[in-house]
């Protein structure tokens, strides 16, 4: 993994992550504990049944064309949003950052798997929090992927 003994600087804000993903194309997000922790992996694995896949598992933050010229902080906080039951079930130390990378394939989730992984930065709480409240002031029965009772 190419540059994961370096220290990685932290985002504080959501106008700090669309401002990123604006710049950079090709970023992903991925909830782990860290570079560090995924240095010596190759790949994911599958939760269910163990098999690993082609790459780390990771989430494009690449706006769609779709989302037209809707603010890219909302596209952002979706992107967190969805995902923010992670560090709940992954357990201690799982959080969120920031790498470029190749697409390798997809995953169970039809996730991208990706290799060739460059970290940038890692996302702070207070993102995560301020991407809950963006979420959840939009009118709609919006939701994270996992949901309570599911």
């Amino acid at each position: 993994m190419n540059g994961a003994s370096r220290e990685l600087p932290v985002l504080h804000s959501l106008d700090e992550l669309a401002d990123l993903v604006q710049r950079i194309p090709r970023l992903f997000v991925r909830w782990s504990r860290g570079p560090r922790a995924d240095e010596d992996l190759s790949d994911s694995r599958d939760a269910l049944t163990g098999v690993p896949m082609s790459g780390l598992s990771a989430n494009p933050l690449d706006v769609e064309p779709w989302w037209q010229d809707r603010p890219v902080e909302l596209w952002v906080a979706r992107r967190l949003y969805d995902y923010s039951h992670l560090p709940r079930e992954k357990g201690t130390g799982v959080r969120p950052w920031i790498l470029r990378g190749r697409v390798e394939g997809r995953g169970p989730d039809n996730e991208p798997l990706v290799t060739d992984v460059e970290p940038v930065g890692w996302i702070d709480d207070k993102v995560i929090e301020d991407a809950v409240s963006a979420v959840v002031d939009q009118e709609g029965p919006w939701g994270p992927m996992r949901r309570e009772g599911s």
